[in-house]
């Protein structure tokens, strides 16, 4: 089933977006490293496409190092477009200083009290924004949690004499056309949890991390050598996870759900190994195979519309 998320505080977002988009000086969005391309907000595309933009991939000590890598050349050869990774490991003088310098080599005529740097910073709920500026800050300036939603409004934050920016709500988009999106957005915790299924959100995660990374997958839950991880049956995975776990129930039959909680668990934490669940080029087919489906959707809309309107006129002769 599709997973989709989009609470009414998130179009007031959008609109208040829209409106300091035109006093911005550089857009920073903030991305997921292990889900850079579903992690990236296409309504944010486009109220930003004339400003220069700073994709920052977050938790890249959680990313896959060589995947990480392509999704910054991707980024980088964008026009307009800097691209940076960071993570929890570097200190906060050398993260303020990354972001600091990369915004003046896109906007190089700011800076200075008489024209300080504005900078808006945007990115999916739970992506690490919060804690990101926090550590810039030095201070507690933002709420953070390990949950969606949890900044509501706009927040102002002076990073140097001459350096203001701006915090905004995580956001979403009202339709998300990219079902494989969907399933990265939910385990990586950027939507609600009454907008999707454990279980089929680890079941999505199992079939992509038994083709891709399944010797991570053998050492964590110490699965039999044998059988490849890869031939194995997406359900059978999860009740191996489960019994690895502690998700046992009377008769010694494994909980699902909280099988299913576990896998989540271990993956936003890391315990499964530096995992991306997405190259550049599988991102680009889904999106192309989305907007497929979407147009594909709209033509059966507007024939049905059509013939609606054909049979009313005939009833009306």
């Amino acid at each position: 089933m599709p997973i989709q998320w989009f609470p009414g505080h998130m179009n007031a977002t959008r609109k208040a977006i829209a409106e300091r988009v035109k006093t911005t000086d550089v857009v920073i969005e903030l991305l997921d490293a292990r889900l850079p391309g579903s992690s990236a907000n296409p309504a944010l595309t486009g109220m930003t496409a004339h400003k220069p933009r700073l994709k920052i991939l977050n938790k890249q000590d959680l990313a896959d190092p060589q995947r990480t890598a392509e999704w910054l050349a991707h980024y980088q050869a964008q026009s307009e477009t800097g691209a940076i990774a960071l993570d929890a490991s570097q200190t906060p003088p050398a993260q303020r200083k990354a972001i600091i310098d990369a915004c003046h080599r896109l906007a190089p005529g700011r800076g200075g009290l008489a024209k300080p740097m504005r900078v808006l910073i945007c990115g999916v709920p739970n992506v690490g924004k919060s804690t990101l500026i926090n550590t810039l800050s030095l201070k507690r300036q933002a709420k953070a949690a390990d949950e969606a939603g949890v900044t509501k409004q706009e927040q102002r934050i002076l990073l140097a004499d001459d350096f203001y920016l701006y915090d905004t709500p995580g956001m979403l988009w009202p339709k998300i056309i990219v079902p494989e999106s969907g399933y990265r957005l939910a385990v990586s915790g950027a939507v609600g949890r009454n907008a999707y299924d454990d279980e089929e959100v680890a079941l999505e995660l199992l079939a992509y991390l038994k083709t891709h990374y399944a010797e991570a997958l053998r050492a964590r839950y110490r699965l039999p050598d044998g059988e490849p991880v890869a031939d194995q049956p997406d359900e059978a995975l999860l009740d191996a996870v489960g019994r690895r776990r502690g998700a046992i129930v009377s008769g010694g039959r494994v909980d699902a759900q909280k099988a299913a909680e576990a896998l989540i668990t271990d993956f936003r934490g890391g315990a499964i190994g530096r995992i991306t669940l997405e190259t550049v080029k599988e991102f680009a087919a889904w999106l192309a195979a989305g907007r497929r489906a979407e147009a594909e959707l709209r033509r059966r809309r507007e024939e049905a519309q059509r013939a609606r309107q054909g049979s009313a006129a005939g009833r009306g002769r």
